[in-house]
């Protein structure tokens, strides 16, 4: 199976984290994400160890809550002691519910809104990762207004191309994220930073893209940055604490897909570093990543109601499911592949053809082409997408006046509601 935690049953039923996914399509309805809570939750262990390993004690892997974020994930993150990255005052909003520690987060976004660096700042939060001079300002204005020094990282862009989908490339000189190493544009901004009195400058960041596997991008921006970090040092007698890489390894969506291992990925960049520190004769920074969807990805699988089924004789086929576009917009935004398989079905030969749609007005409304399913699949039958724990939940939105869907997280044979199925009356709570 694409995913180490997806089998099938003798009764023909596709099981996800051991238990049977047309039973729990029973119990809670579709849509319907699942959660595997006990995936997430070695997934954690994995980088922890992998990091403890080749980067020392004080090495952090962050999860980067953008790819989902809900109460739940945070209190998970909190109990296996991760770091957490944030992008908005929401999800800062929603680590503070789960009673998360937002000393150890940091928080990201291209153009944080002085109302974004008040409620950080309100809500003692541990790092601003500041990508412009602007955002420097207004971070010093508003720490010297509370008599405190805000500890900052600074984004760069290192001008690598990850050679992945162009909407999530990030690490382009070219970018909306970050100041430029080649343009001289870092070197300004650091020098002003350090310039200011109620600012303290902890590091670097970048983030290079994302559904990395076998490259060697992280390596390669690793250099480049300590590069800058040895040149910083020399020039003007700074040597950043800190260095964060981001994150972007990737999880299998489809066979093609190859297996991450995350700890000798992680070996990897931490031999290039160590290999870089040394030539530039520099003490090793405090190295953090941002693993999101290599955290979540496979921990996740949505289940659908298949509704009709159309056929187009010597064209193409439609199954239509109960969902779409409103919870998995990303073949929509990025033509994602995805694996789909018929969960109350995968005793019988897969060999339908056929393009799995949702409920939408909207011809765009793909979950995936060329899906291969029973050419017994019908009204009632139950349609699984593989790996969705990622950029789906997150991504969700009401168009069509849809309610979202719940998710159901899975732990040792057990389940349980991390967040309720949206209501018809949720979806005018707000209008006067």
């Amino acid at each position: 199976m694409i995913c180490d935690n997806i089998t099938v049953g003798q009764n023909g039923h596709l099981l996800f984290a051991g238990q049977d996914t047309t039973a729990l399509a029973k119990q809670y309805g579709t849509p319907l994400y699942l959660m595997d809570e006990d995936k997430i939750r070695e997934n954690c262990r994995l980088y922890q160890s992998a990091f403890r390993e080749h980067f020392g004690d004080k090495a952090r892997p962050l999860y980067a809550s953008k790819a989902n974020s809900f109460k739940r994930i945070y209190e998970i993150m909190r109990e296996e002691d991760m770091g957490i990255d944030v992008v908005s005052s929401g999800e800062i909003y929603t680590a503070l519910q789960a009673g998360y520690d937002l000393s150890r987060a940091y928080f990201h976004s291209n153009n944080k809104t002085d109302e974004d660096i008040i409620y950080g700042m309100e809500n003692h939060i541990g790092y601003f990762v500041a990508d412009n001079v602007e955002e420097i300002k207004a971070i010093e204005a508003q720490a010297a207004r509370r008599g405190i020094r805000q500890k900052v990282l600074l984004r760069l862009t290192p001008g690598i191309d990850p050679h992945t989908y162009e909407a999530v490339s990030t690490g382009k000189v070219d970018s909306k994220f970050g100041s430029a190493i080649e343009t001289g544009q870092a070197e300004e901004i650091t020098v002003f930073t350090l310039a200011q009195p109620h600012v303290e400058l902890m590091g670097f960041h970048c983030h290079v893209g994302s559904q990395v596997f076998g490259e060697d991008i992280f390596e390669r921006a690793a250099v480049v940055m300590l590069e800058f970090i040895a040149d910083m040092k020399r020039k003007h007698g700074y040597m950043a604490p800190q260095l964060d890489l981001g994150g972007g390894y990737g999880v299998r969506y489809v066979e093609s897909d190859p297996y991450l291992d995350v700890p000798t990925k992680v070996g990897q960049v931490a031999a290039a570093i160590k290999e870089a520190c040394a030539r530039l004769d520099i003490e090793m920074p405090e190295i953090h990543m941002e693993p999101g969807r290599s955290i979540v990805g496979a921990a996740g699988m949505t289940l659908y109601t298949c509704g009709t089924v159309k056929k187009i004789p010597g064209y193409k086929s439609y199954v239509s499911v109960d969902g779409g576009m409103t919870d998995n917009p990303r073949y929509a935004l990025y033509r994602s592949a995805y694996t789909c398989l018929a969960a109350n079905k995968m005793n019988e030969p897969a060999d339908f053809t056929c393009s799995v749609v949702g409920r939408c007005c909207e011809s765009g409304d793909i979950v995936q082409e060329g899906v291969q399913l029973p050419s017994s699949i019908g009204r009632g039958d139950l349609v699984a997408v593989c790996t969705t724990g990622a950029y789906n939940y997150a991504m969700a939105c009401n168009y069509n006046r849809l309610p979202r869907a719940p998710i159901v997280m899975l732990r040792g044979g057990e389940s349980y509601v991390a967040v309720r199925r949206e209501s018809f009356a949720d979806l005018c709570k707000n209008d006067l």
